[in-house]
């Protein structure tokens, strides 16, 4: 099997992952519930995932270092702990459904305002709308640190300089790059970072997070059992308690702590260069290959992520004749990212996404190319 789909979720994980879960699940118990060595050992796991995810994202306060289940989760806990009836939002035409539904619920139910920077036919924002899209109820701006389906990074230093003149918050979702793409959360200016685990950081899957900087305080999505202050019949103040309601998943943070000592160890530039040098070979193989539609812009650092057509073909159908005929997994269709095919003129028929990881090689990519040039044929 030649696995391209990475987008969605890493298929092969580094066996320390695996071995740390399978520990976790013969031995540990649950954080905060008890005094015995088997909790403690879950207490101590979490809070070594904690700091390792804080050193990897540059962020100097592991405690505000908030476990969700996914980056949705972490998105949603963001979009609803700190929006307000009347606040204003910018968002982008590159965001996931994980952001776009949030914000449509919270427009109905919440009178919240939400404006899109526009995405041009290459998929490239249109910065330069920014100042116009902004009002003086504006609270927020949202973006995704890379399109889930063209690979294209966002101008984080651009969105952050506007968020600081104007004092809004800014929101990075980083379910495409955390843990395959250097992140600095204070030279980047960001106060809220969405992740999830499965993906960059090759951890379990129903593993994610939210890094929320001080000075940016969230009303809880969850309210609940913390295993501290139970007779406060308010959830505590105090991080990442305040935000973490009922039993964490303690093995699958294990996994995603032992993924993260493993990023640390290999060095996240050195993955970013392994996968950004598979995109470009597979580029550059595409542009050999007639029939062939490129979406995005391919002109400078991206995510390993590249969204095609074949003339002639549906991309479901190119979709299954890859996986049937040739043993390659990819995706098809709108990549939960209605707004982004849009923009591209692609919303008719989606597209065939590409995406590599750490565990790609390049007879993988070869392959793909010899795959997709008979098929043209």
């Amino acid at each position: 099997m030649i696995y391209l789909n990475n987008a969605a979720t890493t298929l092969q994980k580094p066996p320390c992952v695996v071995q740390a879960v399978v520990d976790a699940m013969n031995g540990q118990g649950s954080c905060g519930r008890g005094s015995h060595t088997s909790e403690l050992s879950a207490a101590r796991s979490i809070f070594y995932t904690r700091e390792m995810l804080a050193r990897l994202f540059t962020f100097r306060h592991p405690e505000r270092v908030v476990f969700t289940a996914n980056a949705t989760q972490a998105l949603n806990a963001a979009l609803w702990g700190l929006l307000n009836p009347g606040d204003h939002v910018i968002a982008t035409d590159w965001d996931h459904n994980s952001v776009l539904r949030p914000l449509h619920t919270l427009a109905k139910e919440r009178g919240v305002k939400v404006d899109y920077l526009p995405a041009d036919r290459q998929g490239r924002l249109e910065y330069d709308q920014l100042e116009g899209l902004l009002r003086p109820s504006t609270k927020l701006l949202v973006g995704t640190h890379a399109s889930n389906l063209t690979g294209n990074l966002l101008d984080v230093a651009r969105m952050s300089a506007f968020a600081q003149k104007h004092g809004l918050v800014f929101l990075l979702d980083a379910a495409q790059t955390a843990g395959s793409t250097p992140i600095s959360m204070e030279k980047m200016g960001v106060h809220l970072l969405a992740f999830t685990g499965h993906k960059g950081l090759m951890g379990p899957q129903g593993s994610g997070g939210l890094c929320v900087a001080p000075g940016v305080e969230l009303r809880p999505l969850l309210s609940g059992g913390t295993g501290v202050r139970s007779f406060e019949e308010d959830q505590p103040q105090e991080y990442p308690e305040h935000l973490e309601a009922g039993t964490l998943n303690g093995h699958g943070l294990a996994g995603l702590g032992a993924a993260v000592d493993f990023i640390l160890e290999t060095g996240v530039e050195t993955i970013h260069a392994h996968e950004l040098a598979l995109t470009e070979r597979f580029v550059r193989g595409l542009r050999d290959i007639p029939g062939v539609t490129l979406y995005g812009d391919f002109s400078g650092d991206r995510a390993p992520v590249v969204a095609l057509n074949l003339e002639g073909w549906d991309p479901a159908a190119a979709a299954d004749e890859l996986a049937q005929a040739y043993d390659i997994a990819v995706r098809p269709g709108i990549h939960c990212a209605p707004r982004m095919h849009r923009a591209l003129g692609t919303q008719d028929t989606g597209c065939l996404r590409f995406s590599f990881g750490w565990y790609t090689t390049e007879e993988d990519i070869d392959a793909a190319l010899a795959a997709l040039r008979e098929m043209t044929q």
